[in-house]
C-alpha cells in the first residue's frame, strides 16, 4: 500500500512537473497571441499588409543601393579607358541608345 502512495505522488509529481514545463513553453510560444490574432481577421490583414509594404519599400531600396553601385563602378571602369573593358562598355551604351531609338516608350 504504502509503495502505491509512493509511486502514485512520484507520478503526480512527475505529472504537475510536466504540465508546468508544457505551460512555460507555451507562454514562450505566445500561443494565446496568436489564437487572439486568429479571431481578428482584419488585424491580420493589416498587419500583413505592413508586413509586405515594408519588404517592398526594402527591396527597392537595396536594389536601388545595388545598382547606383554597379553604375557607378561602371563609371570609373569607363573613366580609365581600358581598351577591352571601355569598348565593351562603349558597346553597351551604343546598343542601349539604339534600342531606345527604336522603341521610345
Amino acid at each position: 500500500m504504502e509503495e502505491d502512495t509512493k509511486e502514485l505522488n512520484g507520478t503526480l509529481r512527475f505529472l504537475s512537473e510536466k504540465l508546468e514545463r508544457l505551460s512555460i513553453d507555451m507562454e514562450k510560444a505566445q500561443l494565446s497571441e496568436y489564437v487572439n490574432l486568429m479571431h481578428r481577421p482584419w488585424q491580420l490583414i493589416i498587419r500583413n499588409f505592413i508586413a509586405g509594404l515594408s519588404r517592398g519599400v526594402g527591396i527597392a531600396l537595396g536594389f536601388t543601393f545595388f545598382a547606383a553601385t554597379i553604375v557607378y563602378l561602371l563609371q570609373m571602369l569607363g573613366a580609365l579607358n581600358l581598351p577591352i573593358v571601355g569598348d565593351y562598355i562603349a558597346d553597351i551604351v551604343r546598343i542601349v541608345q539604339r534600342q531606345l531609338e527604336i522603341n521610345p516608350h
